[in-house]
């Protein structure tokens, strides 16, 4: 699976952005699809994620209420809709996929995911 992760940009503190990921494939299929996203000297950091199945969908601590994950089967598409922005916001979002299910647990890992996309930057201005 490719995928392609698009709409980032620059906002203001207190904004709304959402971000794109692409996939070259149906992604009624995969399993699971997730954002991750990482600053500057930091490590990658687990934002979100949808699971198949009714197995619902996950969030940081970090952007709980704040951000929404959502799939849309018909344009092979997950979204990452992000409100009230803040400057710790700021980083390098990426997309990932897992074809297969995985513990619910990996779901908030890299190692819970086999395919990730190139990133999209996003910086809050404060």
């Amino acid at each position: 699976v490719q995928l392609q992760a698009s709409g980032g940009g620059l906002v203001q503190t207190g904004g709304s952005l959402r971000v794109s990921c692409a996939a070259s494939e149906g992604i009624s299929s995969i399993y699971t699809m997730g954002w991750f996203r990482q600053a500057p000297g930091k490590e990658r950091e687990f934002v979100a994620a949808h699971r198949r199945g009714g197995e619902g969908t996950y969030y940081g601590d970090s952007v709980k209420g704040r951000f929404t994950i959502s799939r849309d089967n018909a344009k092979n598409t997950v979204y990452l809709q992000m409100n009230s922005l803040k400057p710790e916001d700021t980083a390098v979002y990426y997309c990932a996929a897992s074809k297969t299910r995985k513990n619910r647990g990996s779901t908030y890992y890299t190692r819970g995911y086999d395919y990730w996309g190139q990133g999209t930057q996003v910086t809050v201005s404060s």
